[in-house]
């Protein structure tokens, strides 16, 4: 039971982190939060070290927990490592996937599209779908060492986050990249791949710093523009 406790606290809270029902910099308070999932505090609390460990959450001495804040220098970092990596992944995969895997990522660009915007938005879906379009390309590559380095850096929160701010414009061009993506797969080549990869992360990042204030903006001000 305890352990069915701790995976329902922790289901519940990543997913609740991933929609963006819980900002970044959100307290997470553990009774709260038990209280809301119907679990004691104990799952709970084991739930937060978990998704510490993953680094979706931060732990502050005396403070609590709080949903990870990402600053403009953390993000850069990180979309940085993922255009040289993943663009990288790509233009090694262009040579690799076959046929029925190029298909499923024509699938997975269809599910994003179909709830990417409108009445049918679900980030949760998007999130998900736009992670395993990056996984397989990843695996395409068959480099156990860039997989396992991409996959050290790649933050789903962040990614999930970003989405929250894609607008549809945002959205078609993300989509319309995927596409472009699939072309160049098609024909395997893997210089077009690998430069439609750095243009579809280096997007993502700048609708990213829209989320974040500029350097003596206040969070005030922030939260102003983004609601």
């Amino acid at each position: 039971m305890a352990g069915f406790e701790q995976k329902k606290a922790y289901d519940a809270i990543k997913q609740a982190i991933f929609t963006g029902e819980f900002d970044s910099g959100a307290h997470l308070r553990s009774a709260t939060l038990a209280d809301r999932i119907g679990v004691s505090r104990t799952p709970v609390r084991e739930a937060l070290q978990r998704l510490h460990a993953e680094g979706l959450v931060d732990i502050v001495e005396n403070r609590g927990a709080f949903v990870a804040n990402y600053a403009r220098e953390d993000a850069a970092e990180v979309f940085d490592l993922r255009t040289v990596l993943e663009s990288q992944a790509a233009a090694l995969a262009a040579q690799k996937l076959m046929t029925p895997q190029i298909d499923e990522l024509s699938r997975l660009t269809d599910r994003m599209e179909r709830h990417a915007t409108g009445k049918r938005r679900d980030i949760a879906v998007v999130t998900a779908a736009n992670k395993n379009f990056h996984s397989l390309i990843i695996a395409a590559a068959e480099s156990r060492r860039l997989s396992a380095v991409i996959s050290s850096i790649v933050e789903i929160a962040l990614v999930s986050r970003t989405f929250h701010s894609y607008s549809n414009e945002s959205f078609a061009r993300s989509i319309a990249h995927h596409r472009e993506m699939i072309a160049a797969f098609r024909v395997r080549d893997e210089t077009w791949a690998a430069s439609i990869m750095t243009s579809h992360i280096r997007a993502a990042y700048h609708v990213f710093l829209t989320t974040v204030p500029t350097e003596g903006e206040s969070s005030d001000k922030k939260n102003m523009k983004t609601e």
